[in-house]
């Protein structure tokens, strides 16, 4: 079984204050006599489910075209955040059952219930990453750190938690959508667009129980 866990693109998806917000429309159509339909889209490369590389913080860093691709294929975990937990702290994350080999971990948070019932209001208080957290996980030797919401640091302090990964070459992936995924160990395929010189992509992200693995 695969579990779809990429955000679906359109104009009602919120984006980060102050983003323009996402276009997708037919501008061809071929009930109108066109030789085809296609569609326009537009917004900002962090939309959505979307990989952000070391150069969305850290200047002249290493941009999503030049991320080594295995880091996105491979055995990962879904942690799952108590429901009372603000922040995920390393205090929160001591008190979790921990994989020795979780080098892949996907927050599933109380943020999942906005993706659920399809709220397109853009919220401030979700559940983040704070920048002793992001520390704990680099000390573990994570290289790769996803989330429920559309960023792994909290809304008003956005840089040091995102700078304490990127120093480190942890790749991190935002706007999971994780609501219908069991917390537990999976596999993560999840690829981000080639955007030549580009700081992040959007992504398309599954995941698959290591029992499960597709035929070949």
């Amino acid at each position: 079984m695969l579990y779809d866990i990429s955000l679906p693109l359109s104009p009602r998806l919120p984006v980060w204050p102050g983003d323009p917000p996402i276009q997708l429309e037919r501008i061809l159509r071929m009930d109108d006599g066109a030789l085809a339909n296609v569609s326009h889209l537009a917004g900002t490369v962090h939309i959505g489910t979307h990989i952000d590389a070391p150069d969305h913080f850290l200047n002249n860093g290493i941009t999503v075209d030049r991320l080594p691709l295995e880091v996105f294929f491979g055995p990962a975990w879904v942690v799952g955040i108590p429901e009372t937990a603000p922040a995920i702290t390393a205090d929160v994350l001591e008190q979790l059952e921990w994989p020795e080999q979780a080098h892949r971990v996907l927050f599933r948070t109380r943020n999942s219930q906005w993706w659920k019932r399809g709220d397109s209001q853009f919220h401030t208080d979700y559940v983040a990453l704070t920048p002793d957290g992001a520390r704990w996980l680099v000390a573990r030797g994570v290289r790769l750190v996803g989330i429920d919401y559309l960023s792994i640091a909290p809304y008003h302090d956005p840089a040091p938690t995102h700078r304490i990964l990127m120093e480190a070459d942890v790749v991190i992936v935002e706007g999971l959508r994780l609501d219908h995924v069991p917390p537990g160990q999976y596999v993560l395929g999840c690829f981000p667009l080639a955007l030549q010189g580009a700081e992040g992509a959007p992504a398309r992200a599954v995941l698959w129980r290591p029992e499960d693995a597709p035929a070949r």
